[in-house]
């Protein structure tokens, strides 16, 4: 059940998506947050790293570990506007965070419910918590927005 604090913490991650779309990215955020704390956090960024690994998730997770000095973030929610992909639910697997809160779903390569149900294999050695749909109407909208001034 969302609280009013995931609210804020998915407002942010929204602020960072229309940043990214604004450079031209994929409008995604995301918001790494430990004890009610933002630890890491960004949006995507593989066009203008040239890096195809800089999905927000990941963005927010290096950042996170290099503050923490530790790849592993236990006891922290990833907020991110989009059902993350199988590379970056990998990363949260690895990275073990404990929950995954994200917006609107992604029909085409979502790895959490949409096309895989990654959380739910039981090959992981590390579960995380997941709720979905969190503002999802405003995360989708980005996304719609964003690709339809593209075509």
């Amino acid at each position: 059940m969302a609280t009013p604090r995931d609210y804020g913490f998915m407002r942010r991650a929204l602020e960072l998506a229309e940043i990214a779309g604004e450079r031209g990215e994929v409008p995604v955020g995301a918001v790494l947050v430990r004890n009610g704390e933002i630890v890491g956090e960004g949006s995507n960024r593989p066009i203008g790293n040239c890096d195809p690994s800089a999905h927000a998730e990941i963005v927010a997770l290096r950042r996170a570990a290099e503050r923490a000095q530790n790849y592993r973030l236990p006891d922290t929610t990833l907020y991110v506007t989009i059902e993350p992909c199988t590379m970056c639910f990998g990363a949260l697997v690895h990275a073990r965070v404990s929950r995954l809160v994200y917006g609107a779903s992604e029909p085409r390569a979502g790895a959490v419910e949409s096309r895989l149900q990654l959380p739910q294999a039981d090959f992981f050695n590390h579960k995380i918590a997941v709720e979905s749909g969190l503002m999802d109407e405003e995360a989708a909208k980005l996304v719609r927005e964003f690709f339809a001034g593209r075509r």
